[in-house]
């Protein structure tokens, strides 16, 4: 049995620590906030319920196969899009009416739809074998030479929908997935096209209550499985003698032993504080930084006739939206809106006849006390846009709620913009990555900063891949 520690309560952290304690380990998990989930957090305000995290569920297999009790309600729609122009494009799960749609919008286009789907399924296929399924610094063992053309190597985000569509809506579309890792994509690896055979084939799903309930349930395997856990310790360093870890030091002075060390930690973090490493904090950071994000939280009055859990409203030049957020650091005049409203298919999450409208932003990773705006400017901008493309809220609002990248950094930590990486400085990034297995014997990092893009699945995946590790580093 091995004395393990983990740093940090979000997902990856709690399915580390869960999958390990199940083979016998002793597993204490720290956590510096007051509560566990990471990202899966909630803002709650005269009975309207917000997500601040992630509101969609894919590959909800890899929940359900922990044990996690969960009613999970398949979506309607897995998105509603609207364009500059007016127009719009709802993507179903079954990919014939999706494709009909597509037509519908760019008559002609909706071959090429299936085409692009098509390869997605095969970049998916081959990164199950591949990234997936193991550290990226070791080889897979499953893995086939095709596998590394199928992921369209060298090739950009954008490039790849240039290949599939000639209707620069299509290719927006498209370069939407990016967004899913906090990257640009016209940077972006091609890669991040697989996610729409991820929605498509296994649908896109919501927990009643919100997604939230995620770690709630996690906390509940944990304490069944014996994980000691302690909220509002903060891990100040992780101790080592050169070769192997030794334990950690909280913030408190204790001092406490351990033979493992899982870092559910941005890397910069752990490789710039936690366990100052010079080098590796240098290529780390050589990637940049990911976009954050500016949350609108609106308590609506009223019902809006046909809006979707999950609405994107998009700018009218992608191109300069992202170059304002990655080259000039500055929000973006024209926004790509993202709308979630979790009440359309979930009537606790607001008051009767209201809706909970979730309003994000990308923007760069910088305070907004650097931004050439206030957030106040900046939040009557946003839905002075909105209202010109159809959405307009005026005398609907009872409040709006911002949270800003400063207030993502200090209450949700690395989701504020401190994740490296997920920028994809260049197309052949993900190889760049940190690795799950650290320098020293006995450390192991889960995370967003190891495994970006599609959420909660890849992280529950990093999980799974860090307790591979250490069954064979430290066999019982």
């Amino acid at each position: 049995m091995a004395e393990v520690i983990v740093i940090g309560g979000g997902v990856g952290g709690m399915v580390s620590a869960l999958l390990l304690a199940r083979r016998g380990h002793r597993v204490r998990l720290y956590e510096q906030r007051d509560r566990l989930g990471g990202k899966l957090a909630e803002h709650v305000r005269d009975g309207f319920t917000f997500s601040i995290g992630p509101s969609l569920l894919t590959l909800p297999d890899l929940f359900t196969g922990l044990g996690l009790e969960l009613d999970l309600v398949e979506l309607r729609e897995l998105c509603r899009y609207r364009f500059a122009d007016g127009s719009t494009l709802t993507a179903h799960r079954d990919p014939v009416r999706t494709a009909g749609e597509v037509d519908r919008i760019a008559p002609g286009e909706g071959r090429n739809w299936l085409a692009f789907l098509a390869w997605a399924q095969r970049c998916y296929d081959a990164s199950q074998r591949t990234f997936f399924t193991g550290p990226l610094n070791r080889p897979p063992a499953e893995a086939r030479l095709s596998d590394l053309m199928a992921v369209a190597p060298g090739r950009t985000l954008d490039g790849l929908a240039r290949r599939f569509f000639a209707d620069p809506r299509l290719r927006q579309y498209v370069g939407r997935y990016a967004t899913y890792a906090g990257s640009n994509p016209y940077r972006a690896p091609a890669a991040l096209g697989c996610v729409p055979a991820i929605e498509h084939g296994q649908g896109g799903w919501y927990v009643p209550g919100g997604l939230p309930r995620i770690a709630d349930a996690l906390a509940v395997l944990l304490e069944k499985a014996g994980v000691e856990t302690s909220l509002s310790a903060e891990v100040a360093e992780v101790l080592d003698d050169g070769a192997r870890v030794q334990g950690v030091r909280l913030a408190s002075g204790e001092r406490e032993r351990a033979d493992v060390v899982v870092a559910n930690t941005d890397a910069a973090a752990l490789y710039g504080r936690l366990l100052p490493d010079r080098r590796r904090l240098r290529r780390i950071a050589g990637l940049g930084l990911s976009s954050s994000a500016f949350l609108l939280l609106a308590a609506v009055q009223g019902r809006t006739e046909g809006l979707a859990h999950h609405s994107i409203v998009f700018s009218a030049d992608y191109e300069r939206e992202f170059a304002d957020i990655f080259d000039r650091r500055r929000p973006p005049e024209d926004p790509t809106v993202y709308i979630g409203c979790s009440a359309v298919d979930d009537p606790s999450q607001a008051p009767e006849g209201c809706e909970n409208w979730n309003m994000l932003v990308n923007v760069p990773a910088r305070d907004p006390g650097r931004w050439p705006m206030p957030p106040e400017a900046y939040r009557d901008l946003v839905l002075e846009r909105l209202a010109a493309r159809g959405h307009d809220l005026s005398g609907r609002l009872r409040s709006v709620d911002l949270i800003t990248p400063a207030d993502l950094r200090e209450r949700y930590g690395s989701w504020g913009g401190a994740i490296y990486g997920g920028a994809y400085a260049g197309p052949l990034a993900p190889f760049r990555r940190p690795g799950n297995r650290g320098p020293r014997r006995g450390l192991y990092l889960v995370g967003g900063s190891v495994h970006p893009g599609g959420g909660l699945p890849l992280v529950t995946m990093g999980g799974r891949i860090v307790d591979s590790l250490v069954a064979k580093d430290f066999p019982r």
